[in-house]
């Protein structure tokens, strides 16, 4: 068994050494398993039982994992994404009027347009046509994006009435701890401590654990059996407005949202469009297992930062998916703000993309900048990409260098301002 997993992800070949895997799929999966208390109490808003939720997470977390380590060998963990959850509980269900079945069905349908996308020479043509500025931006935007998630989750910012964030309270106990683990983590990691992240989310784990200020996550008390309510609950009300404008939206979301975040992270781009079909596919099943729709999870930087480069990490955290389904009152006791500092350091390593865009010229760099900025300010990657590929064509035309725009380019810009233009009439 060893021999034959060892023939298959040969992390020699890499550059890399199994320690190395191991570390960054435990990193990834810890860095990541916040995502099995807090999926499940989204989308309870949306009608679904707890129990279920946690299940259904569960489920295609392992699914994703496992296809991603064995199909696309990559170490990427796929997650029901974070925004995504949210636009499925309070846009698709509440504000469209769906039900969750039919919500469901949605996200199957939506998985199945990314698959021929992702199957098809559509994705390769994508991928190929999206200026080297903008997947610059992306990648900058979604580590600016990780601080500032960061940030939140160690209490270093907080709401405010005045001015949307305002600094924390740093008498606070968990704010302490924050600064405590972020130093901590940082000499680690500028020393180059093999598994520094870690051993960061333990040290902090640890401290809020003697001080008193973990927190089970509310899911000591789940009805597991209600997943038989869950799977394959999908409905398709396919005469209805509304679910196409949900599809259409899903879609327009994973694909692109997917597409930024592999070209963000892949240490080895040979494996992008592998990678690409396994999220598609791993999509695409999220609406049968009876959750929202997955992506390839930004946490996966956390794993790659550590040495992460075969499809090991992905291993990793798939079996550790598995064994959580029994330790959900343990994996509770990790408190939001240990990966903080995970989070802020490898948000500044995925700053340094910055560098590559061409500023001088300002068409190439504005639209970046749109992304950089928009993607943590509007907390979704999609509506980040959204202003940086509409403006991109613009300021080409502009200048009269319409020509420079590949034709893809343009299709995306459309399909973006279309996107943006139905959401806005269907949130009224």
């Amino acid at each position: 068994m060893l021999q034959q997993l060892q023939k298959w992800f040969n992390p020699a070949a890499e550059g890399s050494s199994w320690k190395k895997e191991l570390t960054a799929g435990l990193t990834s999966f810890f860095t990541a398993a916040y995502i099995l208390v807090v999926n499940p109490l989204i989308l309870r808003d949306a009608g679904i039982p707890l129990g279920a939720g946690v299940m259904a997470t569960v489920a295609v977390s392992v699914f994703g994992c496992l296809l991603m380590a064995f199909w696309a060998r990559a170490p990427i963990i796929l997650i029901p994404g974070m925004g995504i959850n949210a636009f499925f509980t309070f846009t698709i269900v509440q504000s469209l009027g769906l039900s969750w079945q039919a919500g469901l069905g949605a996200i199957v349908v939506s998985g199945l347009f990314f698959l021929i996308a992702a199957i098809t020479p559509l994705g390769e043509k994508l991928s190929h046509a999206v200026p080297s500025s903008l997947k610059h931006g992306i990648t900058a935007g979604i580590g600016l994006f990780l601080a500032f998630i960061g940030l939140q989750k160690g209490a270093l910012i907080v709401p405010s009435t005045k001015s949307f964030v305002s600094l924390g309270d740093f008498t606070s106990p968990v704010a302490l701890i924050t600064l405590a683990g972020l130093l901590f983590t940082l000499i680690l990691y500028v020393r180059n401590v093999k598994g520094s992240f870690l051993i960061g989310i333990l040290f902090i784990t640890l401290a809020s654990i003697l001080t008193g200020t973990h927190s089970t996550g509310g899911l000591n008390d789940t009805n597991f059996a209600d997943y038989s309510q869950v799977f394959f609950a999908a409905e398709y009300p396919l005469a209805s407005l509304s679910f196409w404008i949900a599809v259409f939206s899903l879609t327009m979301i994973v694909v692109f949202e997917n597409m930024g975040l592999l070209a963000g992270m892949l240490p080895n781009m040979d494996r992008f469009s592998s990678s690409y079909r396994v999220t598609a596919v791993t999509s695409l099943a999220a609406g049968f297992f009876g959750t929202s729709p997955t992506i390839a999870s930004a946490e996966s930087a956390s794993g790659i930062a550590e040495g992460g480069r075969t499809g090991i990490p992905a291993l990793v955290a798939g079996v550790l998916f598995i064994g959580a389904t029994f330790s959900l009152p343990v994996l509770g006791m990790i408190p939001n703000n240990a990966a903080a500092p995970v989070l802020l350091i490898v948000g500044a390593l995925m700053m340094q993309s910055v560098a590559h865009i061409s500023f001088s010229d300002f068409s190439e760099g504005f639209p970046a900048f749109l992304i950089i900025a928009g993607i943590p300010l509007t907390s979704s990657i999609a509506d980040g990409l959204a202003f940086g590929f509409i403006a991109y064509p613009l300021l080409k035309v502009a200048l009269g260098r319409w020509k420079q725009v590949p034709s893809l380019v343009y299709v995306i810009a459309s399909m973006f301002l279309i996107n943006l233009i139905a959401m806005a009439l269907t949130s009224h």
